[in-house]
């Protein structure tokens, strides 16, 4: 009986290792939006933030805190533009959420012109971005 209690608990450790991992909604609309803005689709980037959102851009040349559609836009527009065409690969991404919101984090590295790796952080409300951290990263 032991030996059978052993097996079957080995068993359930070895099927659930092998479950792969189910992204949370947030992690899904974050994945879309690094698609975006790996695309330059600038609408679409535009039409997931919450009103009030800011972007804190940390290191590189677009360095700032941006507070106003205005500004976020002129960002990513600066972005995209400086890349030109470009793809995105994601390294890593997690998802943390509660019944007050979700917060992603992703490792990226964005491929244009450029190659620009970052950490992507992401405060959804509901279904928008609040609030987005994008940390260049080039010890990745």
């Amino acid at each position: 009986m032991k030996i059978l209690t052993t097996f079957a608990a080995a068993a359930v450790v070895a099927a659930c290792a092998s479950v792969p991992a189910i992204a949370g909604p947030a992690e899904d609309m974050a994945k879309a939006r690094i698609a975006s803005i790996a695309s330059g689709d600038l609408d679409a980037v535009a039409a997931g933030y919450a009103d009030g959102a800011q972007l804190h851009w940390v290191g590189g040349p677009l360095d700032g805190t941006y507070t106003t559609p205005e500004q976020i836009g002129g960002i990513w527009q600066k972005f995209t533009s400086a890349q030109g065409e470009q793809t995105a690969e994601i390294a890593m991404t997690s998802e943390a959420a509660n019944p007050a919101g979700a917060t992603v984090t992703a490792d990226v590295v964005f491929k244009g012109k450029n190659a620009v790796p970052v950490r992507y952080v992401l405060v959804y409300r509901g279904d928008k971005v609040a609030d987005e951290i994008w940390q260049v990263n080039p010890a990745q």
